[in-house]
C-alpha cells in the first residue's frame, strides 16, 4: 500500500472518528496503520500524524535504523522545465493545452517570487492528490451565470482555480478597460493558487486590482474559539513606475497552519496570540497545536491576535469581509461546509469555493504614467524614510521581496527543489501516462 493512501486513511480515520483515542478498537487500527505508514519509504519523518500518534494515541514509535546525519543539497531547476513538467502532469490529467499552460503558469510564478508554499509545492497535494480523490476535475467547463457590461457571475464547476482565476480577471480587465471598473465573482471554484497572481495581472494592464476567497475554515471569531473563517486572503495591486508593481498578498490571519509547521521544524514555540484552542487558551506548544488542528481543537486568529487588546476585531472583519463578497454573491458555502471532510463518512468531500476579481482602469481617472510616478514617488520615501537601528538597515514595500526573490533565482538558474518535493514529481512521473517516457531522468537522478 502507498504512503499517500494509507496517510488518507489514516487521516480518514482521524476525521470519522473525533475521540478515537479513548476507542481501543480504533486505537489499534489507528497504530498498526501508523507503524505501517511510519516504515513507507520516502515518508515525512515531521508528518503531524506521527506527533498525533505518539502524544493522543500513545503509539510507541520504534527508531529509525540507520538514519542519515547529512542532507544533501537541494538540486536547482531550470524553471522553465519545471513549467514544463507540471504542465505535462496537468495535460496528463485531461486538461486542455489551454488548462494545463495557463495552470502551470500560476504555479511557476509562485516560485519565481519566492512563495514556495504555493508553487510546486502544491501541485501534488492540493491538485493532483484531489483530482485523484474525484474532489477536483481537471477538465471542466466555465459557465457564464449572469453578466453585464461591468459585472459578470462565473461559475467553475469545481474544475481548476488555477484555471478559472486567471479567466476571472481576464474578464474583469477587459470589461474595465471598456467602462472604466469591471468585476468578476467566481462560484464553485478551488484553490486558485497566489492571489497575488490576480492582481499583478491587473497592474501589468494598468489597472488597480483587488481579489480574494474563502478557505476551509480555520479562523475562530473574536472571542470564539470555533474555527469558522478561511484564511481568506486579501489582495491588492496598484502599478507604479518600479521595475515591480506594489502587490500586497496576505491572509488575514497572523498564521497559516504551513507557518506552525515551519516552526515545529526548526523547534520553536509558536507566539502567543497566533492560535486558540477550545478552552479559550492561547497556545504556544507548536507540536501540540499541530495535533489539535488536525482534531478541531485549535483555531487560528485573525490578523490582530485573540481578543480585541490588539485589534484582533479588525483581522476578523477583515477575513469576514472576505468569506462575504466570497459567498453572499455566489450563494456559496462556508464554514464546515468547505472543510473537505464528509463528517458522517470521514473521506473526503469537494470544497466549492468562491473568489472576486475587481479591476479598476486608471486611465477612466488619470493618465497611467502620472498615476505611476505619483505611486512610485510616495513607495520611494517609504524605503528612504528613517531605519530602526535594530532593524535590517532595509524597509521594503510590498511586492519587492517577491521581486528580490525572483531576481536572485533566476541568477542561480532556476528554483531549489527539495527532497520532498523531488520525490512528489517522481511519484507523478511513475503514475501519470506518458511521463515515463518523458522523463526518463529528472534533473536531480
Amino acid at each position: 500500500m502507498s504512503a499517500e493512501t494509507l496517510r488518507n486513511e489514516l487521516l480518514e480515520l482521524i476525521g470519522k472518528n473525533p475521540n478515537g483515542n479513548s476507542d481501543p478498537a480504533i486505537v489499534s487500527q489507528f497504530t498498526a496503520k501508523l507503524l505501517q505508514y511510519y516504515e513507507t519509504p520516502g515518508v515525512n519523518e515531521k508528518d503531524v500524524l506521527f506527533s498525533i500518534g505518539t502524544q493522543v494515541y500513545n503509539v510507541d514509535l520504534p527508531p529509525r535504523a540507520n538514519k542519515k546525519t547529512k542532507t544533501d543539497p537541494p538540486t536547482i531547476v531550470d524553471f522553465d522545465y519545471m513549467k514544463q513538467f507540471m504542465k505535462d502532469v496537468f495535460l496528463s490529467y485531461g486538461c486542455t493545452e489551454d488548462q494545463a499552460e495557463i495552470s502551470s503558469e500560476v504555479l511557476i510564478e509562485a516560485d519565481k517570487r519566492g512563495i514556495d508554499s504555493h508553487g510546486l509545492g502544491r501541485l501534488k497535494p492540493i491538485y493532483c492528490d484531489r483530482i485523484d480523490k474525484g474532489i477536483l476535475w481537471a477538465n471542466k467547463p466555465i459557465t457564464v451565470v449572469k453578466e453585464t457590461e461591468t459585472t459578470a457571475l462565473i461559475d467553475g464547476n469545481l474544475g481548476l482555480g488555477l484555471y478559472i482565476g486567471p479567466h476571472c480577471m481576464k474578464l474583469a480587465i477587459e470589461k474595465a478597460k471598456k467602462y472604466g471598473v469591471g468585476f468578476v465573482a467566481a462560484q464553485n471554484s478551488t484553490h486558485y493558487g497566489i492571489a497575488g497572481y490576480y492582481t499583478q495581472m491587473a497592474a501589468e494592464e494598468g489597472c488597480v486590482g483587488l481579489t480574494g476567497t474563502n478557505a476551509r475554515p480555520s479562523i475562530a471569531p473574536t472571542f470564539g474559539v470555533e474555527p469558522m473563517l478561511g484564511t481568506n486572503p486579501l489582495c491588492f495591486g496598484i502599478p507604479s513606475d518600479d521595475d515591480f508593481p506594489f502587490v500586497i498578498d496576505c491572509a488575514t490571519s497572523i498564521n497559516q497552519r504551513g507557518k506552525i509547521e515551519k516552526y515545529a521544524r526548526e523547534g520553536v514555540d509558536t507566539p502567543r496570540g497566533a492560535v486558540i484552542d477550545d478552552e479559550g487558551i492561547e497556545r504556544t506548544d507548536t507540536e501540540g497545536i499541530l495535533r489539535d488542528m488536525v482534531l478541531g481543537k485549535c483555531a487560528l486568529t485573525p490578523v490582530g491576535g485573540a481578543g480585541d487588546q490588539m485589534g484582533g476585531y479588525k483581522g476578523y472583519g477583515w477575513a469576514t469581509v472576505v468569506e462575504l463578497l466570497s459567498t453572499a454573491f455566489q450563494s456559496g458555502p462556508f464554514g464546515e461546509d468547505v472543510c473537505g471532510i464528509d463528517r458522517a463518512t470521514g473521506k473526503p468531500a469537494p470544497m466549492p469555493l468562491g473568489h472576486f476579481f475587481l479591476a479598476i482602469n486608471v486611465e477612466a481617472l488619470c493618465p497611467l504614467d502620472t498615476f505611476k510616478k505619483n505611486s512610485g514617488n510616495l513607495l520611494n520615501a517609504l524605503r528612504a524614510s528613517k531605519k530602526s537601528p535594530k532593524g535590517p538597515g532595509r524597509i521594503w514595500t510590498a511586492g519587492e521581496p517577491e521581486n528580490d526573490a525572483r531576481v536572485e533565482r533566476t541568477a542561480q538558474g532556476g528554483m531549489k527543489v527539495p527532497k520532498v518535493l523531488q520525490q512528489n514529481m517522481i511519484d507523478l512521473r511513475e503514475a501519470r501516462p506518458g511521463l515515463k517516457e518523458k522523463y526518463p531522468k529528472l534533473p536531480f537522478e
